[in-house]
């Protein structure tokens, strides 16, 4: 379908390729992994219009669940219907659920994996440099208005100081947002760009009964993936270790708000000490192995799922037993995942054209910067410092570093990839490279 003159809507092999790229740079948290989407999709290939990524985006960070992956879901959905769905989610997923099998076979075999974290050291500096370059970039585009900073602002100081709880902060920016519509009419949410259309607007436009076309097949989508969920969790019901590991990570995929950080407490406590699976140290290396590999930090849970199967009597265990257990606690963790997107986002496009509502969504908008930022200084002190401290003020709980422990290496490749990506303008790809090739060298050469 021929969109505007030069423009062609892409096709689905066109889009499986992308969604692979995305997958495959998807590292180190959502923060992150949005950046890279939103890099691909919206400002390079002006596939999908601000106003419609961050949409889509403010009903993900709703949602239970990974909202990286959730969000690749739901584009992949408005762009080739359910088939697009599912291809952007999997392959969000399967790249790093690939190489976290991998690892995890590594670390019960061989232990420590020194190469891969020398690989990726580089890497994950070059990312905390894209997420700074995300939060600049949405916030200059999403918050116009005094109460939108403010919302913002409130978000990022309720999670970072007050250690707020996720859906407390998200859903009061919506209830503001809702109670306030004209303070976030300027807010951008819903707006065009300037200059044409992304093509996905420009066949919306084209087909009105594109969205209810969609919907329909959505919803039916939704309802086998609840069932496709339910289905394992009701057959192992029982048991051990298999009816444990299916019903304990079913239960995280509708508690996980705020993405895998929120939860890793609860599930390192269930895992090591109710279960038994591993040991702390095993989490600690787990978390350690996800942050290294595209895809969801909530890969981490496979890892857990690998040692419960790995360590499992019967015929089933050592290996074998290890990958049936990562591919159970894959099964059970994202399968609903779609079901949400699939029976959701139909009635979240409804939305556009409700003020009230579309306002609520600009209030989650301007929170999502707040959290965009949390999460990019969160990650961004664990990168440069190798000690951070908890301290509480009164009712402020504050991490903070501990300047004697700062990462010199860090340091210097976060700036090699702050030149690369606003100085030189190499693009994503290739200050993706070079700081991952100069973190290699500079382990292999110093140690």
């Amino acid at each position: 379908m021929d969109i505007q003159p030069g423009h062609l809507f892409p096709s689905f092999r066109e889009a499986l390729r992308v969604w692979l790229r995305i997958g495959l740079l998807s590292f180190s948290g959502p923060a992150a992994q949005i950046a890279v989407m939103h890099r691909e999709v919206v400002e390079q290939r002006r596939w999908i219009s601000d106003a419609r990524f961050l949409h889509a985006l403010n009903f993900c960070m709703l949602l239970p669940g990974p909202e990286a992956q959730q969000l690749a879901t739901y584009l992949g959905w408005l762009m080739h219907g359910v088939r697009g769905g599912l291809a952007a989610g999997l392959l969000f997923i399967l790249p790093g659920a690939a190489v976290m099998l991998a690892l995890s076979m590594l670390y019960v075999t061989l232990g420590t994996v020194p190469l891969v974290a020398a690989l990726f050291f580089g890497l994950k500096c070059a990312v905390l440099v894209v997420v700074v370059e995300a939060l600049l970039r949405v916030a200059r585009r999403a918050l116009r208005g005094a109460l939108p900073w403010a919302v913002a602002a409130a978000a990022f100081l309720g999670l970072f100081a007050l250690d707020l709880p996720f859906p407390v902060v998200v859903l009061a920016a919506a209830a503001i947002g809702y109670a306030l519509p004209q303070a976030f009419s300027s807010a951008g949410h819903g707006k065009a760009a300037e200059g044409p259309p992304a093509l996905l607007d420009a066949a919306i436009a084209a087909d009105p009964d594109r969205i209810p076309r969609l919907a329909r097949k959505a919803r039916t989508a939704g309802l086998i993936a609840l069932a496709l969920w339910a289905w394992p969790v009701a057959l192992l019901l029982g048991s051990v270790p298999w009816g444990d590991i299916a019903w304990f990570f079913s239960k995280l995929a509708v508690v996980t708000f705020g993405g895998a950080y929120a939860v890793l407490a609860y599930v390192a406590q269930e895992a090591v000490e109710h279960y038994g699976w591993l040991s702390a140290a095993d989490m600690l290396a787990g978390l350690g192995l996800a942050e290294t590999t595209p895809g969801p930090l909530i890969l981490v849970l496979q890892f857990v799922g690998f040692l419960a199967g790995f360590g499992a009597q019967g015929s089933f265990q050592g290996l074998w037993g290890g990958v049936l257990g990562a591919l159970l606690a894959l099964w059970v963790t994202f399968a609903p995942c779609f079901a949400w997107i699939f029976l959701g986002a139909p009635f979240v496009e409804r939305l556009h054209a409700q003020p009230r509502l579309k306002a609520a969504l600009a209030g989650v908008t301007a929170a999502v910067v707040g959290v965009i930022a949390n999460l990019a200084l969160w990650f961004g002190l664990r990168v440069l410092f190798a000690e951070i401290e908890p301290v509480a003020f009164g009712p402020l709980r504050l991490d903070l570093p501990d300047f004697a422990t700062l990462n010199w290496d860090a340091l210097l490749l976060s700036l090699l990839a702050a030149v690369s990506l606003f100085g030189l303008k190499l693009g994503l790809l290739r200050t993706l490279g070079v700081t991952a090739a100069a973190g290699f060298l500079m382990r292999a050469l110093l140690g």
